[in-house]
């Protein structure tokens, strides 16, 4: 059986960047394959390029933590790996959804558009668009933001069941990000209920000072909030009380076009 190489180019030493023991379980999951479903520990070490002893100790990972099954002497991959992809491929349709229409947001408004889904308790970035000097946080795709503190991240939890969205706030302690973060869980709850009602949210000065932002939030077609677009702005631009006036309709059109690009691209 020939061996299943690592990807291409020289592999850095392990260091404080770089896991090996992380970098061999990725080769051998991708030992498995249309032409090897089904692999014994020996056949695995091989294709992954590695010692029998390592490719068993990472193949029982595998099987304890549900992405590996057990066959008599061989081991396949179960569903549950989809997983590992699930949010590259949800994030991928979305941006190709969303870029154009959060170009032509940014352009119309002079500020900053983003489109981020939610993951456990936090936001990630998966587009973004700017006409100007980027704010203070510039955080760009794949970036991470506590959904309690963000405009995106509270449509996206007003998106969730309540008790969902309970269970997310509550599952660590709420940071202080700046002296106006609310960090009281029913006080976030009762916001989220109002997001809900009203469909869109406005957070200033929660995760950095001088620095507001207002998100809609993007449905599937069967009606799910699936992503938040946001515009997040200066204040020393406009005050938080106009962000509404001046935001929200041009806000809304573009989570409505997304949602329609969402669609037909499904």
């Amino acid at each position: 059986m020939s061996k299943h190489p690592p990807d291409s180019g020289a592999r850095p030493a392990s260091s404080d960047t770089f896991v090996e023991a992380f970098a061999r379980g990725l080769d051998l999951l991708r030992a498995f394959g249309r032409d090897a479903p089904a692999l014994t520990i020996s056949e695995a070490a091989a294709r992954a390029g590695m010692t029998r002893a390592g490719a068993r100790r990472l193949l029982h990972t595998l099987l304890a933590l549900g992405y590996a099954r057990q066959d008599g002497g061989s081991f396949r991959l179960t569903p549950k790996v989809l997983e590992l992809g699930q949010a590259y491929l949800s994030s991928l349709s979305l941006r190709e959804a969303a870029q154009p229409v959060l170009d032509r947001l940014a352009d119309s408004l002079d500020e900053v558009a983003a489109l981020s889904i939610l993951e456990g308790g936090e936001i990630v970035f998966v587009a973004r668009a700017e006409r100007r000097s980027p704010l203070a946080r510039g955080i760009g795709l794949g970036g991470r933001l506590p959904a309690f503190a963000t405009s995106m991240g509270r449509v996206l939890l007003a998106g969730l069941d309540p008790a969902q969205a309970r269970e997310r706030l509550e599952a660590k302690p709420l940071a202080a990000w700046t002296r106006f973060t609310r960090r009281s869980v029913p006080v976030l709850m009762r916001e989220l209920g109002e997001i809900r009602a009203r469909g869109y949210a406005v957070v200033s000065e929660e995760l950095e000072l001088g620095v507001c932002g207002i998100a809609a939030p993007v449905h599937d077609a069967q009606g799910r909030v699936v992503a938040a677009v946001n515009v997040s702005t200066n204040l020393a631009r406009h005050s938080r009380t106009g962000i509404a006036k001046a935001f929200l309709p041009a806000l809304r059109s573009a989570a409505g076009e997304i949602s329609d690009g969402l669609r037909a691209a499904r």
